[in-house]
């Protein structure tokens, strides 16, 4: 698989280089003439007008994913809604830069993990669950599982919550466990699709 990576010359970071020894450093123009069908394609977010980039070359059928210096929630659901497969950080270690290359090469979505709590917070708040809470789930929790449910629901990490809640790391983890059981949702994804859903009449 050819590993192409859109950037300006300054941009070559050795890194990528320990991760895919034939990667090629490629500008804009090059990209558009040489990506095409499965060729993996990254593309550095401060490049010029990168999300049409993205989406002519995801068209195609290249998997791109999206490499930023200052990673934000805001811009990585930029680049998934473009037609990315991915989003990192542009100084990832090479380790982590080959899981990404993977999962997307089978047709996954890479968000570091870090990031997608954020993105998720979001998605609930786009979703409306901040004005529109459900009384009725929320009433099958305790007050202390309502609180880490909101708290999770607005994108915090476990250690969030933690420092929010004057708890434990293990504790947010024991509510959670009951949150989704109760709840009967698998994740926090689920847990915010839950809390952000619209009542019906």
């Amino acid at each position: 698989m050819t590993q192409l990576f859109v950037c300006h010359g300054r941009d070559d970071i050795p890194r990528w280089q320990a991760a895919f020894s034939e990667a090629r450093l490629v500008s804009r123009q090059q990209a558009r003439a040489q990506a095409g069908e499965g060729d993996s394609v990254w593309v550095m977010s401060h490049i010029e007008a990168w999300p049409t980039l993205v989406t002519l070359l995801s068209g195609r059928g290249a998997i791109v994913k999206v490499l930023s210096y200052a990673p934000d929630p805001l811009e990585a659901l930029r680049a998934l809604d473009a037609g990315a497969r991915g989003y990192a950080h542009a100084l990832s270690p090479p380790e982590l830069l080959r899981q990404m290359a993977l999962v997307t090469s089978h047709r996954g979505i890479w968000v570091p993990p870090e990031l997608l709590a954020q993105v998720m917070g979001s998605a609930y708040r786009a979703l409306g669950g901040e004005s529109r809470q459900q009384d009725e789930v929320l009433s099958e929790l305790t007050e202390r599982e309502r609180a880490v449910a909101l708290a999770v629901a607005e994108g915090q990490s476990n250690k969030e919550v933690a420092r929010r809640l004057e708890i434990t790391e293990r504790t947010v983890k024991a509510h959670l466990g009951a949150i989704f059981r109760k709840l009967g949702v698998r994740d926090r994804l689920q847990l915010i699709l839950k809390l952000g859903q619209r009542e019906t009449a």
